[in-house]
């Protein structure tokens, strides 16, 4: 598994894709995955998690949808991960740079950048070829890295001019 194919396999085809086809697309795709690649792809789908578990991030998740619990935070990073390389190194860099983003996926007209257990995909894949679950990768971080975002409005919006100029609170 090269980071090439990596990328191919969970960035979105269409930026209007919703989140139950992305996680369909991917668990199409690996389906066809020997075990060993799906090992290979599950380990680096969680080191690329773990490079967005920064607090610089979760105040951009915060700004965009209230994101308060480690759960949520998760299917942001999902969310930002499916969006291509290009775009998730940029957002490691700055996350303000999501206030270019051009289209959002909405629910019930808000902005809903959550893919649900898009982290689960391969190893519920593996499972259920091999009735034993893939090997256990600590996250490396109990909490997030960096200095925890503040709430404050007038701090949101030096921080995050873009993000608050697009989602005003």
């Amino acid at each position: 598994m090269t980071e090439t194919q990596f990328w191919q396999l969970v960035t979105r085809t269409h930026a209007d894709q919703s989140s139950e086809q992305i996680v369909q697309q991917l668990q199409q795709s690996l389906d066809s995955l020997d075990d060993e690649s799906l090992k290979a792809f599950d380990k680096m789908f969680g080191q690329q998690l773990r490079r967005s578990y920064q607090w610089a991030i979760w105040g951009a998740a915060y700004i965009v949808t209230g994101c308060d619990s480690d759960y949520a935070f998760t299917e942001f990073r999902c969310f930002i991960l499916s969006l291509g390389q290009e775009w998730y190194d940029k957002i490691i860099a700055q996350p303000d740079s999501l206030g270019d983003l051009a289209q959002w996926p909405l629910k019930d007209n808000y902005a809903y950048p959550f893919i649900e257990d898009y982290d689960l995909v391969a190893g519920q894949l593996y499972e259920n070829r091999n009735e034993d679950e893939l090997p256990f990768v600590p996250s490396g971080n109990n909490t997030p890295v960096g200095k925890k975002f503040s709430t404050k409005p007038k701090v949101l919006k030096q921080t995050y001019p873009k993000l608050s100029a697009r989602f005003p609170f």
